[in-house]
Order: C-alpha cells, then structure tokens, then sequence
C-alpha cells in the first residue's frame, strides 16, 4: 500500500487499562522492551488520575515519562504555556503521576540496573500514538514516518483532516526535501510508523558559529527543558 497523492471489559480496572494501552498507532511500541513494559505498567495508574502516558523513553540510564492532560482539563496555574487546550498538565498533576508510579516502578523492577527518572508534558513537539492525538492536532503542523517498504518514508506538513483509516496532510517537505508548492496527501493509518507534532525552531547555527538559544548540549541534557515541566530526576535502583 502506497500514500495516495489527492486532487465490554469485566470490571472498571479493565475499562481503564485497555483504553491506556490499546489503539496505539505504528504497531503499538515505544522504541525498546524497557520501555513497552514499562508503559504497559503504568499506563493503566496514569489514566486513573484522568491523565495519559503518551510517551516512555528509556536511554543512557534515563526514564523518561511523558504525560499529558485531556485538551479540556488543561488550564489553571502551572499548565504548560506552550500548548494551551492541547494537553498541557500542571506542576501538581506531574507530581501527582510520579507518587503513583514510583512504588509500583519498585515493586514491579521493568527497568535494569540504576536510573534516573524523570516525569514530564510532552512540550512543543508531542508524540502521536492514537487517533484521538491527531484529532487534537489538526491544524497543526506534524511529521508522519511511515512504515518501512513505501517509496516515501517522511512527510512535514499542515495536518488537515484524520478519521479511522486515514491522514490527510498538506505537505510541504517529503523525505526531507521542500517542495516547490504545498501538496495534499493521504496516508492510511495502518502505513504510520510514528507522528509527532513539529515545532519551526528556526534556522541551524553555521559550522562554527553561535548555537540558537534554544540548543542544548548532552551535558545540559539533566536540565528543564524549554516549555516541559519536569517534576523528578530521582536516581534509582538496587542494591
């Protein structure tokens, strides 16, 4: 299959469990084994607190949680400014998360050796994984990746209209090439390998010049990123 180019559970803990880990776009996984288990045990604790895993990362011995609120819910003080109305989450919220994940993170042991944990929102540029994520970001600018054996791999563009079987994009670049003019394209959901919303942060430094203020080397990688509340980086492990 091609891009076409266009002119009921048994009780309540089930419910919750099925709607954090089910419907998961590009085969359902989150880049290692670390980090499928991980979401698989603590979806279902997050979606309690009426809020979403979106995201794990599990590299260079870090943990990383991304959460975020329903479009409705996120207001009120400490709610990431970057994303109003599309997930931002408080401070409270973030802290909330990370008293009920790190017992059951103990008791459970899905990650090896000693890490850092850290609970963040997803910031500027949010991980598409289900449906209900590209409704909320119609409008918006994303980068689709599609699965491997299709002629074109990666689209950016104006994410226009999304139903259950397709993606409509106005696309500027293809496979990191720009496009002359803007071109309507329709991607099957089932070809989506992963989506992202994009954020412009401008031009890349020349060789030799100075970093745009937002660029940040690994060493600084422990510090708060722009527009991302993170609530822990607490090392953990056993002895």
């Amino acid at each position: 299959m091609t891009p076409t180019e266009c002119p009921d559970a048994p009780d309540e803990t089930a419910d919750v469990a099925a709607e954090a880990s089910g419907d998961l776009i590009g085969g359902g996984g989150f880049g290692s084994p670390v980090a499928d288990r991980v979401h698989a045990l603590l979806a279902p604790i997050v979606a309690t607190t009426g809020n979403e895993l979106v995201d794990v990362q599990w590299s260079g011995g870090t943990l990383r949680l991304a959460v975020e609120a329903p479009p409705d819910e996120a207001t009120g003080d400490g709610a990431d400014p970057a994303t109003p109305g599309q997930g931002g989450i408080t401070t409270d919220a973030l802290a909330e998360v990370n008293r009920l994940v790190s017992p059951l993170l103990d008791q459970h042991d899905p990650v090896p050796g000693r890490y850092t944990l850290e609970v963040s929102s997803p910031g500027v540029e949010r991980p598409l994984r289900r449906i209900e994520h590209f409704e909320r970001a119609v409008g918006e600018s994303v980068i689709v990746k599609t699965v491997p054996g299709l002629e074109r791999r990666r689209y950016r563009g104006l994410l226009r209209s999304v139903d259950a079987a397709h993606l409509t994009l106005d696309v500027v670049e293809i496979d990191g090439v720009d496009l002359d003019e803007v071109k309507p394209v329709d991607i099957a959901v089932a070809d989506v390998a992963s989506a992202r919303t994009h954020f412009d942060w401008g031009p890349k430094p020349k060789p030799g010049g100075k970093a745009n203020k937002g660029a940040h080397s690994t060493k600084q990688s422990k510090k708060q990123p722009k527009n991302t509340h993170t609530t822990t980086e607490e090392e953990r492990g056993r002895t």
